[in-house]
């Protein structure tokens, strides 16, 4: 996904910022790919919130956009999810090595992003 908000709010029309979809039969071939994905987008930003149920945002602090909303710029994200049926994974399937950031994550005080 690529937009304004982090994998993890599902605002309405989050489905939007999908900019490319994998499918997968069996969890543990999905969860291969994601690590991939994860380690691929880990060397290409150094900028990153991940979280245990398998989402995850990365940025490039410049990659702002301007709302007018707002006033303000609002960062862009580079996310990967693993989702199941296009819902959150069930606690059952979280992974506890994936929940971890780098340094600090953008601030967001935009009212139409609820935040």
């Amino acid at each position: 996904m690529y937009g304004v908000d982090e994998p993890w709010w599902f605002f309405e029309d989050w489905q939007k910022d999908i900019v490319a979809v994998d499918e997968f039969e069996d969890f543990y071939q999905a969860l291969k790919h994601y690590k991939h994905e994860w380690l691929k987008m880990a060397k290409l930003f150094e900028e990153y919130k991940s979280q245990d149920d398998l989402l995850a945002a990365f940025w490039e602090p410049g990659d702002q956009i301007w709302c007018e909303e707002c006033v303000g710029y609002l960062q862009q994200y580079h996310s990967i999810a693993l989702l199941e049926d296009w819902h959150q994974l069930p606690l059952d399937k979280k992974r506890w090595a994936y929940d971890k950031k780098s340094g600090k994550h953008p601030a967001k005080y935009c009212k139409k992003h609820k935040i």
